[in-house]
C-alpha cells in the first residue's frame, strides 16, 4: 500500500519534512516489519536502503569482535534512521543493525533518497542535521564506555530505550542486555538486583521497569542528558512546528 504524503508515518524524521519534500521520498517508501532479534543488515554488507523504524521499533548498532564479544554503539527508534545517513550509503556497514524491540518500519533506496536530497536544500539540512545528532550519540556512547562504570552505563542505557518506547517497562532479557553493554550476563545480574535494591528498577523475566525516571536519571552519568541537550539545540526546531499542539519533538531529545 503507497505511503501518503499528506498523513504521518510515525517516524518522527520523516514527520519533520514539509509535505513536499516528504511527497519526493513517500512513493518510494516500502513498508517492512521486523522482529525482534532480525538483522537489518551485518557488518561488512553493503548498505543499499535506509531504515526508518515506526512507532516503538528499536534497532541498535552493534559490534562484534574477533572474540564473540559485541557491545552497542547506537540506539535508533522512531526519532531517526539506519544506515547511509553519514556515509550515504552504498559502502559497506561498519557494525552490524539488530532489532531489539520489533515492529513496523519503512525502507528507503539509497538512490532514491539521493535524489531527492539533490531536489530539495531542507532535506539536504535535515539530514545533515540528524546525522550531527547520530555522530554525537556514537561520540558519546564512546566516551561513556571508556569512563563510567557499569552501573551508570546500564541506567543510561536504560534510559535511551525508554525514550523510543511507550511506558516504563522495557521489553529486553538480561542475555540481550549484558551483550550491548558487552559484560557477562551474571556480572549484570548482579548491577540489575543492585539497582532494584535501591528502588529504581524492577527486574522480571524478559522485562525491566523503570520504577522512578527522576531518580534513574539523577544516578546515571550525565551521557543521557548530553545527547539530548545536543539534539535540542540542533534538531529541535526542524522538529517542531508553528502550532505548539502539533509540536513535534524528537525523543532523542529528551520528549517525554
Amino acid at each position: 500500500m503507497p505511503i501518503d504524503s499528506d498523513a504521518r508515518t510515525g517516524n518522527l524524521l520523516l514527520d519533520a519534512l514539509s509535505i513536499p519534500d516528504r511527497a519526493l521520498i513517500t512513493p518510494h517508501l516500502a513498508a517492512v516489519s521486523y522482529d525482534r532479534g532480525a538483522t537489518v543488515f551485518e557488518a561488512g554488507d553493503e548498505v543499499t536502503h535506509i531504515t526508518f523504524p515506526r512507532a516503538h521499533a528499536v534497532v541498535a548498532l552493534v559490534v562484534t569482535t574477533r572474540d564473540g564479544r559485541s557491545a552497542e554503539t547506537a540506539t535508533i527508534g522512531h526519532e531517526g534512521a539506519v544506515g547511509g545517513i553519514v556515509s550515504q550509503g552504498r559502502v559497506p556497514a561498519s557494525a552490524n543493525a539488530l532489532v531489539q524491540v520489533g515492529g513496523p518500519m519503512l525502507r528507503l533506496e539509497i538512490g532514491r533518497l539521493q535524489d531527492a536530497v539533490a531536489r530539495s536544500a531542507t532535506l539536504r539540512e535535515l539530514l545533515a542535521r540528524y546525522a550531527d545528532c547520530f555522530l554525537a550519540q556514537l561520540f558519546q556512547t564512546a566516551a561513556c564506555n571508556a569512563v563510567h562504570p557499569i552501573e551508570q552505563r546500564c541506567l543510561r542505557w536504560l534510559l535511551t530505550h525508554q525514550d523510543r518506547l511507550t511506558g516504563d517497562t522495557l521489553p529486553i532479557t538480561h542475555e540481550v542486555l549484558a551483550a550491548m553493554l558487552g559484560v557477562q550476563r551474571t556480572y549484570l545480574t548482579r548491577i540489575l538486583r543492585m539497582l532494584q535494591d535501591q528502588g529504581l528498577v524492577r527486574v522480571a523475566r524478559g522485562r525491566i521497569t523503570i520504577l522512578d525516571r527522576a531518580a534513574v536519571s539523577a544516578a546515571a552519568c550525565e551521557c543521557h542528558a548530553r545527547v539530548q541537550l545536543h539534539c535540542e539545540a540542533v534538531l529541535g526546531a526542524v522538529y517542531g512546528t508553528d502550532d505548539d499542539h502539533d509540536r513535534i519533538v524528537p525523543l532523542a531529545a529528551g520528549a517525554r
